[in-house]
């Protein structure tokens, strides 16, 4: 474990070295001006705590800035995540930076707080949506949450590049009318198939979308909640799911597999004992060079099969 005090001296010597990258890239453009050919605009730096958010983000800015994520392997863990220097030098050379808030990347928003810039623009999703601490953070996998997150990103980039203005409201409109098609159409054949099928579910990440389709969540919400966050389930929520694939409450299981706890793995089993179909979900993007929506429209495929198999709809 990283003592608080060494990892305050690492993000202090990553704040130094990323100004003196600025300054050697502020100097190296002005060496450059007198050579008689005209450079495009410099592109703006923009991360994202999360690779979720920052596929949106990178599909937005088109080729008028650089999007980086921090977490973007499969197997991180967000919520207990320890950002390195590197991470400390990628936040401070940022213009604009988008963490997700609401408890999920504390490490995230402590980073930004040890690192200030002046200039920067922060977008917390928790304070966008209003949300605190408790609350459901995997807001990614709510629809009506990824159109409010869209539209602020789009808003900073106006406001960061504003003579930029009219090619960011057509990289908008293309990632919605044309990017996120597939996933829209197949959350609305979902919603016109299936509603009120009843359904299982290992993890809160899945509450969101399960919920805008309108498939009838079975699980009790702390059972999920816990497994997320990594506490302890109770008896009582154990027996209840136990007791609802065992008896065919649920017509199809919805797991995360990033996160098969043994309690997820015992019902799993369950499962399949009683021939209950199977879907997954993963909480960041997998394999991690899909987009977002490539990622979402994967999982929705997946779950359409599932309740397909389950039901003969």
């Amino acid at each position: 474990m990283v003592s608080l005090s060494a990892w305050l001296r690492g993000l202090l010597l990553a704040a130094v070295l990323a100004l003196l990258a600025a300054g050697s890239v502020a100097c190296g453009s002005a060496s450059g001006s007198g050579s008689g050919s005209t450079s495009a605009a410099p592109l703006f730096q923009v991360v994202a705590a999360e690779n979720f958010w920052g596929s949106i983000a990178q599909q937005l800015a088109g080729s008028k800035a650089t999007v980086r994520s921090i977490i973007v392997n499969p197997d991180t863990d967000p919520h207990s995540y320890q950002p390195s220097a590197g991470d400390a030098r990628t936040m401070a050379g940022a213009k604009f930076a988008i963490v997700n808030g609401i408890g999920y990347d504390k490490w995230a928003s402590q980073l930004l707080a040890a690192n200030p810039v002046s200039g920067r623009t922060v977008l917390d999703v928790g304070n966008l949506l209003g949300m605190k601490e408790g609350d459901n953070p995997h807001q990614w996998y709510s629809p009506s949450s990824v159109q409010k997150v869209i539209n602020a990103i789009t808003g900073a980039y106006d406001k960061i590049d504003p003579t930029d203005k009219a090619y960011f409201a057509a990289q908008k409109k293309h990632f919605e009318t044309v990017s996120l098609k597939p996933y829209d159409q197949l959350r609305a054949q979902i919603r016109k198939r299936f509603a009120g099928v009843p359904v299982g579910y290992s993890e809160s990440i899945f509450q969101p979308l399960g919920q805008s389709m309108g498939l009838k969540l079975l699980t009790p919400y702390s059972f999920a909640k816990a497994v997320a966050e990594g506490t302890e389930i109770s008896a009582q929520d154990k027996q209840t799911v136990d007791s609802q694939a065992q008896h065919r409450l649920i017509k199809v299981w919805v797991y995360n597999s990033q996160n098969a706890t043994p309690d997820i793995q015992r019902i799993n089993t369950i499962a399949k004992q009683q021939h209950i179909p199977i879907a997954t979900v993963t909480e960041t993007l997998s394999p991690a060079t899909l987009n977002f929506e490539q990622w979402q429209v994967a999982e929705l495929r997946g779950l359409i099969k599932a309740l397909h198999k389950a039901t003969g709809r």
